[in-house]
């Protein structure tokens, strides 16, 4: 495809948390390192700034809007759309699914879950995979789906958790599983990005050997950010079936009039 590539526009969940914001911001850095020459630039949905749309105001030409969200639900469904509807950027953006779920993140995960001293090869031993939670219920089916990307990954069970959903607490889900006689090691895995109010209530572990890091700067996730600007910016370059460039001579047109 001629001409500059689209600008990657990164969409993450704002915080109030200094190092939730800088986490999003090294996460991004890692991408810019992966891509040297590509403009990356990063807005926040509420809570901290600048805003997607300020982002949208002053980047000209045609962007991929990534979600740097780990799942689908009411963000990439309806406040994404509304950002780019208030910008008057539909026309010039292709937005990309969120990251979740995705082999990736099992390989992050599963990485996290090693530099906090959780082995995996041990009988009896299991994960909880600790979400933020949604009322989405496609938000709840990508985090089971992510918990059975990560089982597979791990060779263990990995129970799914909400730490404000409709899917049991992490405190709760260690607890059945030491009642289904799961002598552990036990683990917690936030299935969370960066630092806040979430990853601290993850955190606590109560009843856990383990609990893993949220995912932040891993380079899986960096990869995966830059997998899905691919993906969408390939779909928005791909030809509509039966068009013609524009200044294409119709042949067939010619012939039929005699010119």
């Amino acid at each position: 495809m001629g001409g500059p590539a689209p600008v990657l526009v990164a969409v993450a969940h704002g915080t109030r948390d200094p190092a939730g914001v800088r986490t999003v911001r090294l996460l991004l850095d890692r991408v810019r390192a992966l891509r040297p020459g590509l403009r990356v630039e990063c807005g926040f949905l509420g809570l901290a700034a600048p805003a997607p749309g300020d982002v949208l105001e002053r980047v000209a030409g045609p962007v991929v809007v990534v979600p740097v969200l780990l799942g689908p639900g009411y963000h990439v469904r309806v406040d994404i759309p509304a950002v780019l509807d208030a910008a008057g950027a539909g026309h010039r953006a292709v937005t990309a699914p969120a990251l979740g779920p995705d082999p990736l993140l099992a390989e992050a995960l599963s990485g996290r879950l090693r530099e906090a001293g959780w082995c995996g090869r041990a009988p009896g031993a299991a994960v909880v995979l600790a979400a933020a939670g949604s009322r989405d219920p496609a938000a709840t089916a990508a985090t089971r789906a992510m918990a059975g990307l990560l089982s597979a990954r791990l060779g263990a069970p990995v129970v799914p958790a909400h730490l404000g959903g409709p899917l049991p607490p992490p405190a709760e889900a260690v607890a059945a599983l030491r009642r289904r006689g799961l002598p552990g090691p036990l683990a917690v895995a936030p299935y969370l990005l960066a630092p806040g109010d979430f990853a601290r209530r993850a955190g606590s572990g109560r009843g856990a050997d383990a609990v893993a890091a949220p995912l932040g700067t891993h380079p899986a996730v960096a990869r995966l950010v830059l997998r899905r600007y691919d993906q969408a910016a390939a779909r928005a370059a791909r030809p509509v079936p039966g068009a013609r460039p524009a200044g294409a001579v119709d042949h067939g047109s010619r012939s039929r009039t005699g010119r």
